[in-house]
């Protein structure tokens, strides 16, 4: 028995949260298009843009989502990164996820909660670039003391209905915070 192709696998993921999200369509359907580039959408190196993961780290309550005040960008977001040739995108968030926290026992659901592209500034001597960010809830074990790793000026739980009405936050986290005070 064969091993399942992640890209199809991906892909179909794409097609499931356009009609879970039929206002995000289009946004579904810049994202499976960029499956099909024949440069390797999951490296970096593919400056007109790439894939990335994140995770909307929940903890145990359901009510706070951890983030981090990002070293390069200086905002609060989600944890997350680069795929560097993963194409399992939902490990890629679990990754990133226990990396840039330092949190053990964390658990991935297995569904795309958001997706986001969005423009990233020139940094160094690595010029201005697309991430097409693939988003995943991810679950907080049984610990909730992160460690603020490199990547990070700092972590900080924040409440998530908190973040739905910060004018201040970044829209995408607004989005999520939304999606998820939605749900059932």
């Amino acid at each position: 028995m064969s091993e399942p192709d992640p890209t199809a696998a991906l892909a179909a993921a794409f097609a499931r949260y356009a009609a879970a999200w039929p206002a995000e369509r289009a946004d579904a359907a810049g994202f499976a298009a960029l499956l099909e580039d024949a440069a390797d959408p999951f490296e970096r190196t593919r400056l007109a843009g790439h894939f990335t993961a994140s995770a909307w780290l929940v903890d145990r309550s359901r009510q706070r989502v951890l983030l981090t005040h990002h070293r390069k960008l200086g905002l609060w977001l989600q944890l997350g990164g680069h795929a560097d040739g993963d194409r399992d995108l939902a490990r890629v968030a679990l990754r990133e996820a226990e990396e840039e926290s330092g949190l053990c026992g964390l658990r991935v659901e297995p569904g795309i909660f958001d997706l986001d592209r969005h423009h990233i500034p020139a940094h160094g001597d690595v010029p201005g670039h697309w991430h097409y960010d693939v988003r995943y809830v991810v679950h907080a074990g049984p610990s909730e003391d992160f460690v603020v790793s490199a990547e990070s000026h700092a972590l900080a739980w924040r409440e998530i209905h908190e973040i739905a009405d910060d004018a201040d936050a970044d829209a995408s986290l607004r989005r999520m915070a939304r999606k998820w005070l939605a749900l059932p």
